[in-house]
């Protein structure tokens, strides 16, 4: 049985993924109505959604069945891991990059942030919202007693259940804190990837467009490989340098710094651009 903390904490984190962005654009957008920002918002939106989704992760996945990728990945995985960082920075710097061109001749400071909360919004629906609407669905399951049905029945087609089973065992044996911190992860990344959106369009605004994309490009790949590396100190990949528990502070702390410090970038640009 899945407790009813976990599954409060996995309705939580489902909210703050799911639901809350599409508040704070309808809040955002009623608050400077007259100002574009509703569809700037979906701009940003459709600038992650075309890059990673449509883009990048697709090609990831054609990369995983290459000969010699995983083997690669495991024998160099700080590179992996800085590969993966970067190419991530490139493909989402390119979407906000495209959406400041596309707003040039109306870009303020408003539409920027816009922006910035459709691109960390949607991040947040489609990569962990969906994921937890999977997982609200197996805990109703598991604890009515059909997801062991389920497993039965795939066995009985003779098809491997280990994965089935390890879901089970995840969702049961997980604690509810970590869903919590999933939730409040989103959080700080939406903020994040709010200072980086208005960052490009602050440099396009003021024509120097290769400017805000090299600072955009290396804030968005230190923090990713960083985070990264921090949240593997505890795996054998970096030789269980730390324990878990050690690694999740670590990870946390730093992206809790990242995000205090994009509020203060984000408070910046907009005096500059006031300016």
């Amino acid at each position: 049985m899945v407790s009813t903390s976990t599954m409060l904490a996995v309705c939580v984190t489902l909210f703050v993924s799911l639901v809350l962005p599409v508040i704070v654009y309808i809040v955002y957008g009623v608050t400077h109505k007259g100002k574009g920002v509703w569809t700037a918002w979906l701009l940003g939106a459709a600038g992650f959604f075309v890059m990673q989704v449509i883009i990048r992760l697709p090609v990831l996945s054609i990369l995983s069945l290459v000969p010699g990728y995983q083997s690669f990945a495991q024998e160099h995985y700080v590179l992996y891991c800085l590969i993966l960082a970067l190419t991530a920075g490139l493909f989402e710097v390119a979407g906000r990059y495209a959406v400041a061109k596309i707003m040039k001749n109306k870009l303020n400071f408003y539409r920027g942030v816009a922006a910035g909360l459709g691109h960390g919004g949607i991040e947040a629906m489609l990569i962990v919202g969906l994921t937890y609407i999977n997982n609200i669905i197996y805990i109703l399951m598991i604890n009515s007693g059909g997801f062991d049905a389920l497993i039965e029945q795939t066995a009985a087609l003779g098809v491997d259940t280990t994965s089935l089973a390890a879901v089970r065992e995840s969702l049961i044996g997980t604690g509810a804190a970590i869903f919590y911190l999933a939730g409040y992860e989103r959080i700080l990344t939406m903020i994040f990837h709010t200072a980086l959106s208005l960052l490009v369009c602050y440099f396009v605004w003021k024509k120097k467009d290769a400017l805000g994309i090299v600072i955009c490009l290396l804030l968005h790949g230190a923090v990713d490989f960083l985070s990264v590396i921090l949240s593997s100190l505890s795996t054998e990949y970096l030789g269980s340098a730390v324990s878990q528990k050690v690694s999740y502070v670590m990870v946390y702390v730093f992206l809790t710094v990242v995000a205090v410090l994009s509020i203060f970038g984000i408070r910046l640009i907009r005096k500059k651009w006031a300016e």
